[in-house]
């Protein structure tokens, strides 16, 4: 697992917007897990972004803006989810970058189910 982070980091105020690029790996097309990361993110943390359309790699990429103190709370989220969250599915979070400028793009945050 490999972590950067730019200059100002994750530990500056909690209500500074912030953005992350979080890359999984495992059973991350399956349509269980994809269902948690859009409740986790969208429904319960209120976060922006997306998660990449299912593919035929077991690879995906997590895209969220907002409050760096629910950013945070989802990064961690990510990082239990490999070990127990009461998933079945094997995840393994491969990268975190908070290198990102949110963009303001999304609206909501967006995951597409198989």
């Amino acid at each position: 697992m490999h972590e950067s982070r730019s200059s100002e980091g994750p530990t500056e105020g909690a209500d500074d917007i912030v953005a992350c690029k979080i890359i999984v790996t495992g059973d991350v097309n399956g349509g269980y897990y994809r269902a948690c990361v859009l409740n986790e993110a969208g429904k319960f943390r209120r976060l922006l972004g997306r998660m990449s359309d299912p593919s035929d790699t077991n690879q995906a990429e997590i895209y969220v803006e907002g409050r760096r103190k629910l950013v945070e709370g989802f990064v961690r989220w990510c990082h239990r989810s490999d070990k127990k969250v009461g998933l079945n599915q094997k995840i393994d979070v491969i990268n975190v970058s908070y290198d990102e400028e949110p963009t303001g793009l999304y609206d909501a945050f967006y995951c597409r189910i198989k």
